[in-house]
């Protein structure tokens, strides 16, 4: 299993194909195996590095406090020990809030990147909001992850046709390991970079499920923000738009590439 010694852990990576340096990072509770199909398709054409963050996956998992500038440090330690850099990065949910704090933190490893249902903070502004994020620590703390993920997957993946999806979604997020999950969970609460998305001059891309837990307009208004952005919608799709809508991620993940090489 190939790893790589950063920091205090040793972070788990998969490298394949030739070419331009594609970078993928995953969400919160997943791994380098949602990006199977972008990698297959991707690996043709580009050199493509998927990791599992810290607390995920194969790689170490300590005791927390973990943060997203912590998961930003460590993504850009094992992009320096590769010499994978600059990079095309492509970021889903977490995984896109690392590469908002690697644009700001680490702007000469990331030549240009890909937003995938996330954003520059996670702010909560709504009861409601502060309410969901208190029930998911709770669900986990007292029923495990397994119940979780079954909550989830009924969520991200309802229609009938999506049994397959939901299961191997329930499998995987079964596997967690709980207190890496919450040491995670918690490290997104408040954290930020929305004040220097004027310092971002990478070109973007952002992508949004018409039905992610934020609407497009949420989106719409950080883009509007940043110098070098751009935004495209994926219809009928939620959350887990690499695993529901692959297809349509990898057509514009390619178009945008087609764009800057």
């Amino acid at each position: 299993m190939p790893k790589v010694r950063v920091g205090d852990i040793d972070l788990y990576y998969e490298l394949t194909g030739e070419g331009i340096p594609l970078l993928f990072i995953h969400g919160l509770g997943s791994s380098s195996l949602d990006w199977q199909k972008q990698v297959a398709f991707f690996s043709g054409k580009c050199k493509v590095l998927t990791i599992n963050v810290r607390g995920h996956g194969r790689s170490d998992k300590p005791k927390g406090p973990y943060s997203i500038p912590l998961f930003a440090r460590d993504t850009a330690g094992l992009m320096k020990s590769l010499e994978f850099y600059p990079a095309y990065v492509v970021g889903h949910s977490m995984g896109g809030m690392i590469a908002f704090q690697m644009a700001v933190s680490f702007p000469e490893l990331i030549k240009a990147m890909v937003i995938v249902n996330s954003g520059p903070e996670l702010v909560f502004r709504r009861f409601r909001d502060r309410w969901a994020f208190f029930l998911r620590r709770m669900v986990v703390r007292f029923f495990g992850m397994r119940r979780m993920a079954e909550v989830l997957g009924r969520m991200l993946f309802p229609e009938p046709d999506q049994e397959p999806l939901r299961k191997v979604f329930i499998q995987r997020w079964a596997e967690n390991d709980k207190g890496a999950y919450l040491a995670s969970l918690r490290a997104l609460s408040g954290w930020s970079v929305a004040d220097r998305l004027h310092q971002i001059t990478c070109p973007t891309l952002v992508i949004s499920a018409d039905q992610d837990y934020t609407p497009p307009s949420f989106k719409e208004a950080y883009v509007s923000k940043m110098r070098k952005a751009q935004m495209v919608v994926i219809s009928d799709s939620r959350h887990m738009t690499p695993l529901d809508q692959p297809e349509r991620l990898i057509g514009a993940v390619e178009a945008f590439l087609n764009q800057q090489v």
